[in-house]
């Protein structure tokens, strides 16, 4: 368990020692919530949806910890071409516990993030309907969290350098967060996208953080939790498979 809490910390002073790292993955968020929340507010009013904001906010906070919990995973690849994952795997410890650790760090930063951007929302015109909301929001965005750290991690395991970085960027995350349903509602959407919202892993993220925060759900929130739930367990063991198998 040293092991694990070594890591976890290890992950967090990285984030906290870049502050342009901390300003840098503030800015997409807040370009979205202001250009698009703004922007389409008054359309989405007419459309008789009510308030674009309190729609968006939830989208925006899941897309946050998307991108951190991702690249935290992807910082693997940064440790093996530096030598800090060598040294790491030749420790006297399991691969498990150093994926744990990992898994762990990279997940309490994109919760962090996601928390950021939440306060930020507030001055942005965004209303919490009372406490009891925070409990199912904090379950939700520990769920995202680790789950595409986890995903993060079993991409970075089997890739050799950043050169698929991109790749991964434009065919991977990009298509998560927009086929989500984080920018648009999904009742009435055309069949075929309502078949690819569903395997969209970050769509029960972003409707469950909408059932807590605003009261709405297109899924249902047993069903987001369930989901969210297996597929986080699978990818913590998919993630845990792959980084064991990775060669020094």
């Amino acid at each position: 368990m040293s092991t694990v809490y070594i890591l976890w910390l290890r992950q967090i002073k990285r984030y906290f020692r870049s502050r342009s790292r901390i300003v840098g993955s503030l800015g997409q968020p807040i370009l979205f919530l202001v250009a698009l929340g703004f922007g389409f507010g008054p359309v989405f009013r007419r459309a008789g949806q009510g308030s674009y904001i309190q729609f968006l906010v939830p989208g925006i906070i899941a897309m946050s910890i998307l991108f951190t919990s991702i690249f935290s995973g992807i910082e693997i690849i940064w440790d093996r071409q530096f030598g800090f994952l060598k040294e790491t795997l030749v420790a006297p410890v399991s691969r498990l516990e150093i994926m744990v650790g990992r898994t762990l760090g990279g997940a309490t930063v994109a919760i962090f993030q996601g928390v950021i951007v939440f306060f930020i929302s507030l001055f942005a015109g965004f209303r919490l309907p009372g406490v009891h909301a925070l409990i199912p929001t904090f379950v939700f965005m520990l769920l995202i969290a680790v789950l595409f750290t986890a995903l993060g991690t079993a991409i970075a395991s089997k890739l050799e350098d950043m050169q698929g970085f991109q790749l991964i960027m434009n065919f991977l995350i990009m298509p998560l967060f927009f086929l989500s349903g984080a920018l648009f509602p999904l009742d009435g959407v055309p069949t075929v996208l309502a078949t690819i919202v569903r395997f969209d892993p970050l769509s029960y993220g972003v409707d469950g953080l909408r059932s807590a925060l605003v009261g709405t759900s297109h899924f249902g929130f047993t069903v987001d939790l369930t989901i969210l739930s297996v597929l986080t367990f699978f990818l913590l063991i998919l993630g845990s498979y792959l980084f064991s198998k990775i060669e020094i």
